[in-house]
């Protein structure tokens, strides 16, 4: 296949491969870029199938619009969108205290983070991916050829590339980079979400599209909405404020007795919201953090989305993930056989934007849990205001701009259900 940045003067040379960990958003979609690109990339994940379902996410303005019509999944996503996520505070009565639109929290287009995995998964796979899953990274050693990589299952071998596009706690960034404590900056607050049945007697509307309900005390929210894939089910979504905790983020127990204590003696329905957790088998719990490194790349091994420069929450982290598969596999296609230019570019196209996007991760916490009666009276207030909340829409919209270069000539063309399937 030859591209607008084939070497001159002959043909291509050989597709370099490109080991990837990480199969949830940023990983499939530079999975599908740089098999686009006529590079072998390799999708390696540690869980044994695709997550399903999960929050909803969002893109935000014309670029990160651009880039989907580019990948030519803006129809797919299209048809699955949500439609949005409105969002009603409620005081321990249940009255409305705030009403936040669906496009407050939805941008242009919202989709659940399950279906954009699905749908970058099977564009990658039609292209020409290769997927692993059920394993993990266990070590990486640079050669002058290539980077030599070990499994936790799979035999070992060697890659021309990696890219570690594994989140914000990333395997890739603590093998090559240094462990999490050097480059994970705990932002204040916990997030936690779990599926819980769908109990009437609840007596909240839980109608899919009607959005989450949500209540307040002083640093703390409960919150919960329909499930949109299940209407025998509903999602809680439990922030709150605290100091960083020692605890082992593989066990799902100390989680739940950490939102125990943290939400003990709450009115509204939290107690009945709490409950849920004994039978709660997909609780997600984590910090909000942030994750900074000084420099994205080290020799042959690169990091991309929440990997390089993520926020748990908040931090316009799925488009700006996307944003930067499509660059990095772009300057990939420029300098196929100088990777260390392709990352130098890539890094130095991105990382200004990606820091500004998370810094929305430091203030997620504090409005969605103000830490006094005063905030929320005060965040409750400013809200209702509809120029204050127009405001606010149009400035998130005109923060996603940035001028990227036209890797146009590459024939991307539309993605329409392929049936390939992952090894």
């Amino acid at each position: 296949m030859t591209t607008p940045f084939a070497p001159a003067g002959g043909p291509r040379p050989a597709a370099r491969s490109v080991l990837i960990s990480g199969a949830g958003i940023a990983g499939p979609a530079l999975a599908h870029r740089l098999a686009r690109h006529g590079l072998r990339p390799t999708v390696v994940e540690a869980a044994p199938a695709l997550r399903p379902g999960g929050q909803a996410v969002d893109f935000r303005g014309a670029t990160q619009l651009h880039v989907l019509r580019r990948m030519g999944i803006l129809d797919a996503l299209h048809r699955v969108r949500t439609g949005g996520s409105p969002m009603t505070f409620v005081d321990a009565d249940g009255r409305e205290l705030l009403h936040l639109p669906a496009e407050f929290a939805g941008g242009d287009i919202e989709v659940l983070r399950g279906d954009l995995s699905r749908i970058l998964h099977e564009a990658s796979l039609a292209a020409g991916a290769e997927y692993v899953f059920g394993d993990s990274l266990t070590s990486l050693a640079e050669t002058a050829t290539g980077v030599d990589v070990t499994f936790r299952r799979a035999p070992p071998r060697t890659f021309d590339l990696v890219v570690g596009a594994d989140g914000l706690h990333s395997n890739v960034r603590r093998l090559a980079f240094g462990p999490d404590a050097d480059h994970v900056t705990h932002l204040g607050h916990y997030a936690a979400t779990w599926s819980l049945p769908h109990h009437r007697d609840l007596g909240l509307d839980l109608r899919p599209g009607a959005g989450a309900i949500g209540h307040n005390a002083p640093g703390r929210l409960a919150s919960v909405a329909a499930d949109r894939t299940d209407p025998a089910r509903a999602r809680a979504f439990f922030v709150f404020a605290s100091p960083e905790l020692a605890y082992d983020r593989q066990d799902p127990e100390a989680h739940k007795r950490l939102l125990l204590r943290a939400f003990a003696g709450l009115p509204w329905k939290v107690n009945r919201l709490l409950d849920s957790l004994d039978t709660a088998d997909d609780l997600y719990f984590d910090s909000i953090s942030r994750a900074d490194v000084p420099a994205w790349s080290v020799g042959r091994i690169a990091l991309l989305g929440d990997a390089a420069c993520g926020a748990t929450i908040g931090g316009m982290g799925t488009g700006t993930a996307i944003l930067g598969a499509y660059v990095l596999a772009g300057e990939l296609s420029r300098s196929p056989r100088d990777h260390r230019a392709a990352f130098t570019r890539y890094e130095s196209l991105l990382r200004a934007y990606a820091q500004d996007r998370q810094k929305g991760g430091a203030r997620t916490g504090r409005f969605l849990a103000p830490s006094s009666r005063p905030g929320l009276r005060l965040r409750n207030t400013a809200l209702s205001r509809p120029r204050v909340l127009a405001w606010m829409l149009e400035a998130a919209k005109d923060a996603t701009a940035l001028a990227l270069p036209d890797y146009s000539d590459f024939p991307d063309r539309p993605v329409n259900s392929p049936s390939a399937h992952a090894h």
